[in-house]
């Protein structure tokens, strides 16, 4: 597997760290199945450095890496995201345990507090609905897909692919 290594355009700094307090974000979704282990995960550090991984083997597609650092704006904006979505507030105790369908994740570093969420993929809002905790994983929901449009677009400005059809 074969690792690309870029610095977005609006980058400020390769390995300066860009913020003394602690954050960190990390979310994943995925599944296996007939076409392997097929998943997406991303992850940002405090130093600016964003990960992104894309797998999926469905008509031999081809695992997508890309590693590079955002700047300080970018790491404020998410946590500004976070930090509106009230997502350190939720307990995943009442959420849909992840299943043969697939699981997602989501781990946020924020100042003192740190979760760490694990559940099953979301079909529709349904599932949410029919929770025992729809309002909980509502706010999971609509953070996750706060933050899949974040790293879509710095994805889709920054590299020639693409990411999720």
């Amino acid at each position: 597997v074969e690792s690309v290594f870029t610095h977005f355009g609006i980058c400020e700094a390769k390995k300066k760290k860009m913020s003394e307090d602690g954050f960190y974000v990390r979310y994943y979704v995925g599944h296996r199945g007939k076409f392997g282990h097929e998943y997406l995960e991303f992850e940002f550090q405090s130093n600016g450095k964003f990960k992104y991984s894309n797998n999926s083997e469905y008509k031999n597609d081809t695992m997508i890496r890309k590693e590079c650092y955002v700047s300080q704006v970018v790491i404020d904006e998410l946590k500004r995201i976070l930090e509106d979505s009230e997502i350190v507030k939720e307990d995943d105790g009442m959420w849909p345990e992840a299943d043969q369908v697939g699981k997602q994740e989501l781990e946020v570093v924020i100042g003192d507090n740190h979760i760490s969420f694990e559940t099953a993929k979301i079909g529709s809002m349904m599932d949410i609905n029919d929770s025992k905790d729809p309002e909980g994983l509502r706010a999971f929901y609509y953070l996750v897909q706060d933050l899949k449009c974040l790293v879509i677009s710095l994805i889709s400005l920054h590299f020639k692919i693409k990411p999720i059809s």
